[in-house]
């Protein structure tokens, strides 16, 4: 997995969760072929930070790439929304590859 930061240099933590939350789509790694990780700080007008996390997700099904996607001001939360959300297209991916080969 590749994870690329913006506004900020990035941090050990920050990769070690992406690296657990990682595992958890270890069981869609027949379809799976890569992840691209982008994490994103921005400044709120009032001063506060927001982090906004995208996850690409190519898979062998039709190459195209499913978008887990994130906002939060802590870095970890957004972080989990994009792989909760890429998980969910992907059980849905293999749901609908079940249906059509029958």
């Amino acid at each position: 997995m590749d994870i690329l930061y913006f506004g900020f240099s990035g941090s050990d933590l920050l990769e070690a969760e992406a690296a657990m939350e990682l595992l958890r789509l270890e069981r869609f790694k027949s379809i799976v072929l890569g992840c691209k990780l982008a994490i994103g700080l921005t400044r709120t007008d009032s001063g506060g930070v927001r982090y906004e996390v995208s996850l690409d997700v190519v898979t062998t099904a039709d190459g195209a790439a499913l978008i887990g996607h994130g906002i939060s001001e802590s870095a970890e939360t957004a972080i989990r929304s994009a792989f909760d959300s890429a998980e969910k297209q992907l059980e849905t991916a293999i749901v609908r590859a079940g249906r059509q080969s029958r």
